[in-house]
């Protein structure tokens, strides 16, 4: 596919382990996506996307994974490998667990992650025993031929062996010494006689994956599709890659996004943020072999979070929260501005260091001396004053929570006590980020400190954070700028880009010059400055662009529908035309047109994707669920269960989702062919 290519498409995005074929009643695997291309032609749908297929070890997230390359076991299809027909007839052992495991992991709603993984990996393991390569603890031609053409696999194979080693554990509790292995060291651990055997197991298993996926890839495109896979920004601090590259990675920090009206803590993700300068002076090779790799399957892909790529909003490590975040890279404010602006360092430090006062401890306490007992365990005295500063050993909330406090205070006051501390830690106007160099918290207008000040102090430090902004704006754009000239012209693939919620000026701009297309979901696609945050017309959306209804981490149009009123009644009547088989455009004001809206049915779902097919965007890209509204014998009695992900939550319901039949059932399916048919002939 030429970049640049002006013809407007619709397609339909789904989680790979979602698929339910004949064959496939457990899980969605790579060979499933041949009759669901067969599906989506018959549809005349001509773009798939899906979820990311990395391996993620035991995290059912397909974006926290262990490698930026390797593929997930879990969606293997056992029977599709060459050596499943003669150890299927030859070893009773392999053909007792695979018989049960076709027996037993019959569909649900969602998927057995954990179960079903164990189980394909010691079917893998009894197939790879079978094999010469186990036998001989040696590689055949076929297998060195591939090692030598992706030798991401040597880290991989190492670090899985080590892990299984290690039960699972993360990376950062193994022995000091695998800790930190050179590049030299894995590679003599990857030749180490006494472990070829296991090494190899990784090797010829990703090998055949690799083989499996791009068989049933190559299919699709052979349809006239295109295949759009994800490209997760982060990695887990427990992946491969952070384990053998740790000069990529800055493992000190935490990747999240800042303080907003729904998050009143911010987000911390987790992962670590990306060291860009040790990247760039690698001509940002490993991003290069990311996209390299998943050339070999996708015509398209989706880069997540694209506003990480400008900058990230980095959290230390000891901190839970993202409240003392800052924005990656940064232009810091030098002591001597503000000391040129009046602020002394003893006003610099009220601004930058929280000031603890014994009275808000004593509250719990009753008693002046265990507050002091208390307070010498974290901070320092002001003085004779009763003010504490905390001792620069404390990192971040978390050695708060961590510090024991002595056995006469209660676990109930102790934990208050530690609350109070971390308000104070986290209420702060300045961040000293290096020596003498300081950053605004991002909410540095609510802290105690910035209401002491004078109206004339404000002033003047606002405009220095707004010059300070400003160079940092260009600092981003200038970042962003140089990343993606350097990843978009690695490969073919049409590059596209999540986002959401960017505030920044330049976002648009570097995307458009870089033909990155952007995102957006139509429910959120609004002019929220404006009164009554209206609806941006569809004839306005960016050409270079991807419409959709919904997102794995949102609601799908029938929740939305059902639990979201207000909005959804703005959309219709945003988009009045569309619904006029429903309700009159002379009625749209009056309460009965409430009611009959009320219900969603297979009809509304066909209006909203019918009206979405008339934006201006090139790529209409819309979750499988919402096409499946249009049939309502395909609706789960609860809409909840049809989501894909609630953030927030860890359990066995996120990631887990399953189609509600299987897809020969669907091509089955005429009338529902026909309606995603003519969605899908946009002008």
């Amino acid at each position: 596919m030429a970049k640049g290519d002006s013809k407007k498409l619709t397609g339909t995005v789904v989680p790979l382990g979602a698929l339910y074929t004949e064959e496939s009643p457990a899980i969605g695997e790579y060979t499933s996506l041949k009759k669901f291309a067969d599906f989506c032609k018959r549809c005349g749908l001509s773009i798939i996307q899906l979820l990311p297929v990395n391996d993620t070890g035991t995290q059912s997230s397909p974006y926290s994974g262990l490698s930026a390359f390797a593929l997930h076991p879990i969606f293997a299809d056992i029977s599709a490998f060459s050596e499943f027909g003669g150890t299927y007839k030859t070893a009773k052992n392999f053909k007792a667990t695979y018989d049960d495991f076709k027996k037993n992991f019959t569909y649900k709603p969602r998927f057995e992650y954990q179960n079903i993984l164990n189980v394909k990996t010691d079917l893998l393991r009894a197939l790879y025993d079978s094999t010469e390569i186990a036998k001989t603890e040696s590689p055949d031609k076929e297998l060195s031929s591939w090692c030598e053409k992706n030798p991401w696999i040597v880290e991989y194979a190492v670090y899985k062996n080590l892990k299984w080693q290690n039960m699972q554990s993360s990376w950062k509790s193994w022995n000091k010494k695998d800790q930190k292995l050179s590049q030299k060291e894995i590679e003599s651990r990857w030749n180490d006689a006494k472990l070829k055997k296991e090494h190899l197991f990784y090797a010829w298993m990703q090998m055949r994956l690799a083989e499996q996926f791009k068989d049933s890839c190559d299919y699709v495109k052979s349809l006239g599709i295109i295949l759009k896979g994800d490209m997760p920004i982060l990695m887990n601090e427990d992946s491969c890659d952070a384990w053998a590259h740790p000069e990529f990675f800055n493992h000190d920090l935490r990747a999240g996004s800042p303080v907003d009206g729904e998050n009143p803590c911010g987000q911390n993700w987790g992962f670590p943020t990306y060291n860009w300068k040790n990247l760039k002076k690698e001509k940002y090779s490993w991003w290069k072999n990311r996209l390299i790799t998943a050339s070999d399957y996708y015509s398209a892909y989706r880069l997540d979070h694209i506003l990480g790529f400008f900058r990230i909003w980095a959290i230390p490590e000891r901190n839970s929260t993202a409240i003392l975040g800052h924005a990656e890279p940064y232009v810091a404010i030098d002591r001597s501005e503000l000391n040129e602006l009046g602020f002394d360092d003893s006003r610099i430090r009220w601004l930058s260091e929280p000031h603890v006062k014994t009275a808000d401890i004593d509250y719990f306490t009753w008693n002046a001396e265990k507050s002091h007992e208390i307070l010498e365990l974290l901070c320092d005295r002001l003085g004779e004053e009763e003010l504490w500063l905390f001792k620069k050993e404390i990192k971040g909330d978390k050695d708060i929570y961590e510090k024991e406090f002595p056995q006469w205070c209660e676990k109930e006051t102790a934990d208050k006590i530690r609350q109070k501390l971390v308000e104070y830690w986290n209420n702060r106007t300045l961040i000293e980020i290096e020596k003498d160099k300081f950053i605004p918290v991002w909410t540095f207008n609510q802290s105690f400190a910035w209401s002491t000040l004078s109206a004339e102090e404000k002033e003047k430090i606002e405009k220095l954070f707004a010059e300070k902004n400003e160079a940092q704006n260009e600092e981003w754009k200038n970042q962003a700028t140089d990343i993606f000239k350097n990843l978009t012209k690695a490969v073919k693939m049409q590059p596209c880009g999540e986002d959401l919620g960017v505030g920044l000026e330049c976002v648009p701009e570097v995307m458009k010059n870089e033909n990155i297309f952007g995102l957006n979901v139509v429910r959120w696609t609004r002019e929220w400055g404006k009164k009554g945050q209206p609806y941006v017309d569809f004839a306005d959306y960016r050409e270079l662009s991807v419409t959709t209804t919904s997102v794995h981490d949102s609601t799908t149009i029938r929740q939305w529908w059902e639990t979201e009123t207000d909005s959804s009644y703005s959309f219709v009547k945003a988009n009045i035309d569309y619904f006029s088989d429903i309700v009159k455009p002379q009625d749209i004001e009056e309460t009965k047109s409430i009611e009959l809206l009320k219900n969603f049915t297979p009809e509304i779902a066909e209006n909203i994707l019918t009206a979405c097919g008339s934006s201006a965007s090139l790529w209409c890209i819309h979750p499988l669920q919402d096409f499946l509204y249009m049939d309502i014998k395909y609706w789960l009695p609860d809409s909840k269960d049809e989501r894909i992900n609630i953030p927030g939550e860890v359990n066995e319901f996120n990631w887990t989702y399953r189609i509600p039949c299987t897809v020969e059932e669907l091509a089955e399916n005429k009338n529902l062919i026909e309606k995603i048919k003519k969605i899908s002939k946009r002008v």
